[in-house]
């Protein structure tokens, strides 16, 4: 069984209330949930919030039940890791044993079915601990991402024996974006953080990884999804 998650809280910091926000025309939330709903491989999906609207809406829309999340678990502070274990634990004593605990961030709306399958997919001939998604990096420690040292001087960050003068010579590196992620139950039950175990990239195009987290995040993701919609390549449900 895979069970289908996304964690929001009602406040945020950088958008207000941005998870049941309306973003081109629809609440924020509604672009993920769409995407777990119609998934054929997603048994149960269910919501884990803080704010009465949003698990109100959640369950109109189909979500298994399970009541608001602890207010120790509603904070800004509060780790990613302890939402979706306490989600686990909560959707396994009404539905049964997790073979996948699948998570979508709201605030990656642009994400697209096949990065969904694609995570699940992956997670399932490789059997890992965990499957993140991933974008490659535009700026890399081994070539131009500098640090000061004491002095104030620059250097790059991690500096490699022979040097990188060119992009291309440095090693791969990633940016850890919050499009999908895919979980083994036990792993989530046992490690107390996101990289004690294997895990393992499911590369996403920039294009699709952009995360709202500012006002600007909002009008350029904004932008980009209408651009999706008007191109056809996502699609529009009926309006809720």
């Amino acid at each position: 069984m895979i069970i289908g998650h996304i964690g929001v809280r009602k406040g945020s910091r950088g958008v207000p209330g941005k998870n049941f926000q309306r973003i081109c025309g629809r609440p924020l939330i509604d672009w993920s949930l769409d995407q777990l709903f119609e998934n054929p491989q997603i048994d149960t999906v269910v919501v884990s919030t803080d704010s009465e609207e949003i698990l109100e809406h959640a369950l109109k829309r189909g979500c298994l039940d399970i009541g608001l999340r602890p207010d120790h678990l509603a904070t800004d502070t509060a780790a990613k890791w302890d939402v979706w274990r306490h989600a686990l634990e909560a959707c396994e004593a009404i539905v049964g044993p997790a073979d996948i605990f699948l998570d979508l961030d709201a605030t990656s709306p642009l994400r697209m079915p096949e990065d969904v399958s694609g995570a699940l997919d992956l997670f399932q001939a490789e059997r890992p601990d965990m499957v993140m998604s991933c974008s490659i990096s535009r700026k890399n420690p081994y070539f131009n991402i500098v640090e000061a040292d004491a002095s104030g001087a620059l250097h790059v960050s991690k500096p490699l024996p022979n040097n990188v003068v060119a992009r291309q010579q440095a090693p791969m590196v990633y940016d850890h974006v919050g499009v999908v992620y895919a979980v083994a139950p036990d792993y989530l039950r046992r490690a107390r953080a996101l990289f004690e175990g294997r895990v393992i990239p499911f590369v996403v195009p920039n294009e699709r990884s952009l995360d709202i987290d500012s006002p600007l995040d909002w009008e350029i993701v904004e932008i980009l999804l209408g651009r999706q919609i008007a191109q056809g390549v996502r699609k529009v449900p009926d309006q809720t």
